[in-house]
């Protein structure tokens, strides 16, 4: 059902159990750390995604063995065999990242400390997302990185770090982190990353859970600092918990009204828990229990149901925590009573779409109403949507948001080019029917 360009979705009671597919973010690292290593690493729990099948590709150009295959629980395992080793006779190494961001990005940092050359270039949509704020701490490091007006995709990586840096980055992002962080893995000296507020520590997580030394400091003021001593990883087995991502779009159902579902093995780190404090500041009900570690991650069944919703603010060191879920928090909002208020959430605007223009969008399109800021937006509360046709802007969570509207709704949600949902979670459409969602399917 992932390839579906149309379908519909109807007013629904929504309960029941769902696994989510694993998390993006961690199937990227267990990828590009198992490649890091000098032997076979076993993965398990990998997310089916096109993203994550970028990632694998890429990999496999750079003389990497990567043998995936789906396991019963929907989920991708299986082996990577390492190191990276670029035939130097192949001269540039064209790389399709697809529309994967951090395929791009965590790549152009493994390659400028891994040796080779490569040519990385996506879809339409990628083409469009900076790569500048990589470019400059890798060049600083020795690499030579070459970019459509030094700032746009297609990247060309020439590998050749040498020196480590002291890197303060104008914003707070996990994947200019990583990229300098995974570049500063072979060269000499300490590797400093400095970041206004926090930012998601899955590449440092994985890393310590390798025995590489690499430490977090948080300043007064609530910057990040982060110490990275040069190893390569010590790995045997990586584990890619669920997508807490996926799963905010059944706690806001469930929260909104639509029933209690329950989302066992999350990833708990708290770098990503920001929707369930959101939702828990709106006033929902959220559980969370059968806690345990797996690579360096905490992981946990979340249990969701509906609650009387009031007001909140999403703003600071909560927008980096919440990023990818606004656009499903945003339905939160209009549901509650008092609205949800997002600031300093301009970030949003280099996604896969502008995406505090197209939430603007389908909410009009739904005859709801939210008021659009350079840097976020306001929700007024006591809102529903209505039917509706939605434009999905090739962004996956356009589409599933919009889907969960239908859900919620008073009328059906029509929603176009709702195939982006590949790019994060193909089994969307087939979860949320099995949860009770009345779906059709209009085209294939």
């Amino acid at each position: 059902m992932s390839t579906v360009g149309r379908v519909r979705v109807h007013p629904s009671s929504l309960a029941g159990t769902v696994t989510v597919p694993g998390d993006k973010s961690l199937s990227h690292r267990c990828l590009l750390l198992g490649a890091l290593v000098d032997g076979e690493v076993e993965v398990e729990g990998l997310a089916p995604s096109g993203d994550v099948a970028a990632t694998a590709g890429a990999l496999r150009a750079l003389g990497v063995t990567v043998e995936l295959a789906a396991t019963a629980d929907g989920s991708l395992g299986g082996r990577v065999t390492g190191p990276i080793a670029p035939d130097p006779a192949c001269g540039v190494i064209p790389i399709d990242c697809g529309n994967s961001g951090t395929t791009m990005r965590l790549l152009a940092g493994l390659v400028a400390g891994s040796g080779g050359m490569v040519r990385l270039d996506g879809d339409a949509s990628l083409r469009r997302r900076p790569v500048d704020r990589i470019i400059a701490p890798l060049r600083a490091m020795g690499a030579s990185l070459d970019a459509l007006d030094d700032r746009l995709p297609p990247l060309q990586v020439l590998g050749r770090a040498t020196t480590a840096v002291t890197w303060q980055s104008p914003v707070a992002s996990a994947q200019i982190k990583s990229a300098i962080l995974l570049a500063g893995l072979g060269v000499d000296g300490e590797t400093v990353v400095r970041s206004p507020v926090a930012s998601r520590d899955h590449t440092e997580r994985m890393l310590r859970a390798g025995g590489v030394e690499v430490i977090t400091e948080i300043g007064d003021d609530g910057g990040e600092t982060v110490r990275l001593r040069p190893s390569r990883p010590a790995l045997s087995r990586l584990e890619a918990s669920r997508d807490p991502s996926a799963a905010a779009f059944w706690h806001v159902a469930a929260a909104c009204g639509a029933g209690t579902i329950v989302t066992p093995g999350l990833c708990l780190n708290p770098g990503r828990t920001g929707a369930i404090e959101v939702l828990r500041a709106l006033g929902a009900s959220i559980v969370i229990d059968e806690t345990r570690e797996s690579s360096g991650e905490p992981i946990g069944r979340v249990t969701a149901s509906p609650g009387s919703l009031g007001d909140a603010v999403v703003a600071g060191e909560l927008v980096v925590r919440a990023l990818d879920e606004l656009p499903v928090l945003s339905l939160a909002g209009a549901m509650s009573t008092g609205g949800l208020d997002v600031r300093d959430a301009e970030e949003l605007r280099v996604k896969e779409s502008d995406r505090i223009s197209t939430v603007a969008e389908m909410f009009t399109a739904l005859g709801m109403h939210l008021e659009e800021r350079p840097d976020g937006f306001h929700v007024p509360g006591g809102q529903r949507p209505r039917g509706g046709v939605v434009q999905a802007h090739g962004d996956h969570r356009i589409a599933m948001t919009a889907a969960i509207a239908g859900a919620l709704g008073t009328g059906p949600v029509e929603i176009s080019g709702f195939g982006a949902v590949a790019t994060s979670y193909p089994s969307f459409l087939s979860d949320l029917a099995a949860l009770g969602g009345r779906v059709e399917v209009l085209d294939d």
